[in-house]
């Protein structure tokens, strides 16, 4: 029978979450994040890299005890049972399956000049181009059907180009032309206040960018000594990355010209085939460095599907272990690669091509895996309790303090996603409950954890509503901003205690902990260094 391998070292892994981090975003994001917030983009990124690494912080203990496959999908089985499990999972593969159309278009768009029938008008893909796209996605899974080993080897490659080139380009920028006097001009240093630092946050790219550290905990489950490299890579990707990110967005407030804002940052607007970055780099000369942008470009994007198309076949089956996708899907090549998996998420993936617009889809990306994040503070308070016992490589300090903090924070920026995304979010909700629902039926209903989901659906109605109420993404404007961060946080707060309260119980706990020792077992071999011990039923 083949086995998973733990294969993935410190480096590697740390790069994992680079390369999804550092995708095709980091051409975009700076612009914009500075029509949302102009000179104040900065502070976003700062805020932005400091709610990530909060929630990253509660996934590294969880990581440190439970190494699992499919982490973001798996995880709350432990905590919290089979319906919140299923539901976030959901959310988490939507979004994931989201994240390799996004790349692929990515690599495809910036083609558009070498291949001009990829698109009909400029925007939209043509059947040739669709269909080029959906070749491209199944060239991704080709890659990762070889094995762990390879997909390693080749993304470390790859993000080394993806780490250098963005790093010279902000100082290239910042050597050749600098203009102070942009973050105190137009509109002074804040134009839009805290609400264009907010957005810029949310729908601004900061987000969308800084997510793909997920990658990490995916992968954990083929880590070598998890208990101590998935912490450190986790913290090492987002520092590192939101150093680069803050250069860029610094080089490129400076650089613009009087010309260029003559608008307003709001009306900042770029022409280039490869975005503003490329615009900004040749404005101030560097014309050699257009070049290496070109190239550097599509390695980003190519980089970055193939990290998320290897990351989502994790969760893919997990979700099959949690039993909400067909049980075939936990299948294992040879190379210890679920190969089903790969091939059903390849179809999803392949279906956003055609069933909704980029720009939608993009949108959905966000907040759908940003949902999907709430079980990490509320799961890594519940393992206090229920692997007490357990050593850890890494502790979250002030865990009931700081988990909190985490929750809220992800509840925040879910609101700032806005009214519209939140309906998009809302029908992927329904879906995943009629799939629950068809699965389930041919079972026993009762046999579910509803008690332990008894804080879902207030959760999602109360943030459904909240973003209907509030002033971002076509909301009413019922509730202005900064008094709404105050009642956004209350809401948040009470339900993290209501969630926490409604963990597993020992009994429950040691139920699916001895499960997933078998299956354990089925994936890693009996003396495979599987992610769980013995403690995980220790009394």
């Amino acid at each position: 029978m083949a086995h998973m391998q733990r294969s993935i070292g410190l480096l590697s892994l740390t790069f994992i979450a680079i390369s999804g981090i550092l995708g095709s975003g980091w051409l975009f994001a700076p612009l914009l994040a500075a029509k949302a917030a102009g000179p104040s983009a900065l502070i976003a990124w700062i805020i932005g890299g400091f709610a990530m690494l909060l929630l990253a912080a509660t996934f590294a203990e969880i990581a440190s005890i439970l190494p699992v496959a499919g982490g973001i999908g798996r995880v709350p089985m432990f905590s919290h049972g089979s319906v919140v499990s299923m539901a976030m999972g959901w959310t988490a593969w939507v979004g994931y399956s989201t994240t390799a159309t996004i790349e692929v278009e990515a690599i495809l768009r910036y083609s558009a000049g070498l291949a001009p029938w990829l698109y009909a008008d400029g925007h939209d893909l043509t059947v040739w181009g669709r269909v080029t796209a959906c070749l491209l996605l199944l060239f991704f899974v080709v890659l990762n059907a070889f094995g762990v080993r390879l997909f390693a080897r080749l993304n470390t490659g790859l993000t080394w180009i993806k780490i250098i080139v963005p790093a010279l380009l902000a100082l290239v920028i910042l050597s050749a032309e600098f203009r102070y006097a942009n973050f105190s001009a137009y509109g002074g240093f804040a134009p839009e206040g805290l609400k264009g630092i907010l957005a810029a946050v949310s729908s601004g790219g900061v987000i969308f960018a800084l997510i793909g550290f997920r990658h990490i905990i995916d992968m954990a489950g083929e880590a070598r000594n998890p208990q101590v490299n998935v912490p450190l890579a986790l913290v090492l990707s987002l520092v590192v990355c939101v150093a680069i990110y803050a250069g860029l967005q610094i080089a490129f407030v400076g650089a613009l010209s009087e010309k260029e804002l003559a608008d307003g940052w709001a009306g900042l607007h770029f022409s280039s085939e490869l975005g503003p970055m490329a615009a900004i780099t040749t404005a101030v000369g560097a014309l050699w460095l257009v070049s290496i942008l070109n190239i550097s470009a599509r390695i980003s994007s190519f980089a970055s599907a193939l990290v998320s198309v290897g990351s989502n076949a994790r969760l893919g089956m997990a979700m099959a272990q949690n039993g909400l996708f067909p049980k075939f899907m936990q299948h294992l090549s040879d190379r210890g690669v679920p190969m089903f998996a790969l091939f059903i998420n390849f179809l999803a993936s392949a279906a956003f091509f055609f069933a909704l617009p980029f720009r939608e889809v993009i949108a959905l990306n966000t907040v759908s895996i940003v949902l999907s994040f709430i079980v990490g503070p509320i799961a890594v308070v519940a393992f206090r309790s229920l692997l007490s016992d357990t050593k850890r490589a890494f502790k979250l300090p002030y865990v009931h303090v700081t988990a909190c903090a985490a929750f809220i924070v992800a509840t925040l920026i879910i609101y700032w996603s806005g009214w519209h995304t939140m309906l998009h979010l809302s029908i992927c909700i329904a879906v995943g409950l009629l799939l629950l629902m068809y699965r389930k039926l041919r079972g026993k209903l009762e046999e579910l954890d509803w008690r332990e989901a008894a804080w879902l659906v207030p959760y999602l109605a109360g943030i459904v509503g909240l973003s209907y109420a509030g002033s971002f993404g076509g909301g009413s404007g019922m509730m202005p901003v900064g008094p709404d961060m105050l009642v956004i946080a209350a809401f948040a707060t009470a339900i993290f205690v209501l969630a926490v309260r409604s963990s597993l119980s020992q009994e429950k706990f040691d139920h699916y902990m001895a499960e997933e020792k078998a299956d354990e077992i089925d994936e890693y071999g009996a003396d495979g260094g599987g992610p769980i011990e013995t403690t995980g039923v220790q009394r």
